[in-house]
């Protein structure tokens, strides 16, 4: 079993992975059944790993240059979820192989359009991995980048050695985030265990907002919340 998970280690190491660990869910069994109901009810665990977005692309969710929000999406998004949907896919079938069950979980993929939601949250695995905080942007925040990191997870039953130890949040009275959005999706509430999204979050508007700007033939991308973010922004 060491080598299975020795395997995969190397394996997001020799991928460009910065972030990787294995997260205790039993703690968080109920959000997480709540939000993939039956699909991710077997799974005790979580292998997560992260990667590290190009400050250079970041950067460009700011500027009015024509076509920069095009790059910004093409680097941000599409191309490392792709990079993460091959690295869940091979881990996937690294565990297979040695006897376990294993979920590759999409790295971005809408499983409920009334929710608007994926089917696992993986910012909540990174949190339970000890990662970061869950911020009042409600994405994970690294102390090192901040939210400018992209993450996947692959579930499963095997016995890799877990932890579950959120850090504590740290965001403190900043409201950066919140100030920045378009659409003032976001209350300004930190994370709480236990409290719905909505407490936090309006998604409806944040994806109303993207559908008027394709039906604008614009970008559908923002990323400000992601851009301004202090702890991602700190020695960049």
């Amino acid at each position: 079993m060491n080598n299975c998970f020795e395997d995969i280690q190397s394996l997001c190491r020799n991928h460009g992975t910065e972030y990787f660990g294995v997260a205790d869910l039993t703690q968080v069994h109920d959000e997480v059944y709540r939000q993939g109901g039956d699909f991710v009810r077997p799974y005790s665990k979580a292998i997560v790993f992260g990667i590290v977005l190009q400050d250079s692309v970041v950067n460009l969710v700011t500027s009015h240059i024509q076509g920069a929000k095009s790059i910004y999406s093409h680097h941000a998004y599409q191309v490392i979820n792709t990079r993460l949907d091959i690295l869940t896919s091979w881990i996937a079938d690294i565990i297979q192989k040695n006897g376990f069950s294993a979920f590759p979980v999409p790295a971005s993929l809408r499983f409920d359009n009334e929710r608007i939601c994926s089917i696992f949250s993986h910012k909540l695995a990174a949190r339970q991995a000890g990662f970061g905080w869950i911020g009042k942007s409600c994405m994970l925040i690294t102390p090192e980048h901040g939210p400018r990191v992209r993450w996947g997870s692959v579930l499963t039953d095997a016995p890799f050695p877990a932890v579950s130890k959120p850090m504590d949040e740290q965001c403190g009275k900043c409201q950066a985030c919140v100030d920045i959005c378009p659409v003032q999706a976001f209350t300004g509430e930190p994370f709480r265990e236990g409290e719905s999204r909505e407490v936090r979050y309006a998604a409806a508007l944040c994806d109303q907002y993207f559908q008027n700007m394709k039906e604008h033939q614009e970008e559908p991308v923002c990323g400000l919340c992601l851009y301004v973010c202090p702890y991602g922004r700190k020695n960049r």
